[in-house]
């Protein structure tokens, strides 16, 4: 149903068109032409989501030929129009010179330089540049856990929240499955306390001095429980700690190894061309 709308839709958009000038794919239904260019129809049958109504296909069929179309079109009439053509050209040129030389040295790039820093590069990186690492908000690891008001055992999941250990663990995670609201573990992940914050029912004025001065806090409200442990923290303007570093130290060393490789090799090939001949210089 959807093929035969789209048809009898292109058949009516065709009447607007001229006659074919130049042969089409014949491995292709084509349906129109323009300025001797050729739509076919599963460039039309590819834009069309699947499991959409007839109506819908309809529509997006029909916007897409009047694109198509019109793209065609214009483009066909600036080419006629344009005076600046070689400037076009050169552009153009210049453009393609620029992608082929970035696709080769990115080629280059992969096949010579490691995929990753050592790990004692990062560090030593780390080590000599900690003021560029300075902590925009206050991070934390730890445990929040959320549970209704009236579920069971309330006194075991507070022990356990504050304990935090291996065994206690398991005990939030069995009871988390059948009793637990939310159950968020991030004691080997640093995490912005802003995001605890979203979770909990009460406005705290000072998060930094909040987070130094405690390692369990307990809040209620009508309906649920919220626990939070908090393993350990890292305050506003203190040094990002390496682990969450990690990644952006990472970058920032290939980007610089990079360049340098660019730089060499660029210099080398000038070099062993101006040696080997292949550079000729005429006298002035």
């Amino acid at each position: 149903m959807r093929l035969n709308r789209l048809l009898w839709l292109v058949a009516i958009a065709g009447i607007a068109f001229s006659c074919q000038k130049e042969k089409s794919d014949v491995k292709r239904k084509a349906l129109l032409e323009v300025e001797g260019k050729f739509l076919y129809l599963d460039q039309v049958q590819d834009i069309i989501p699947p499991n959409v109504s007839s109506d819908d296909s309809t529509q997006i069929a029909d916007s897409y030929i009047k694109k198509w179309v019109t793209d065609v079109l214009v483009y066909e009439n600036a080419k006629r129009n344009i005076s600046n053509k070689e400037e076009i050209d050169q552009l153009l040129e210049e453009y393609r010179k620029s992608l082929i030389i970035h696709q080769y040295q990115q080629k280059l790039i992969q096949q010579r330089l490691p995929q990753e820093p050592s790990e004692e590069e990062m560090q030593t990186f780390y080590e000599n540049f900690k003021d560029q690492f300075q902590l925009s908000e206050n991070i934390i690891k730890g445990i929040f856990l959320v549970v209704p008001v009236n579920a069971p055992k309330i006194n075991n999941v507070r022990s356990w929240v504050r304990s935090g250990d291996t065994k206690a663990l398991e005990n939030i995670e069995k009871y988390s499955l059948q009793n637990a609201i939310s159950y968020d573990y991030f004691g080997n992940k640093w995490t912005p306390f802003s995001e605890i914050l979203k979770k909990f029912p009460v406005q705290i004025e000072d998060p930094a001095a909040y987070v130094s001065g405690r390692k369990f806090v307990e809040v209620s409200d009508s309906t649920k429980h919220y626990f939070l442990r908090i393993e350990d923290f890292r305050k506003t303007g203190q040094t990002e700690p390496f682990e969450m570093a990690r990644p952006r130290i990472s970058n920032l060393i290939l980007n610089k190894l990079k360049a340098e490789f660019i730089t060499n090799f660029e210099n080398e090939i000038y070099k062993d061309a101006v040696d080997n001949g292949s550079v000729n210089y005429f006298e002035k």
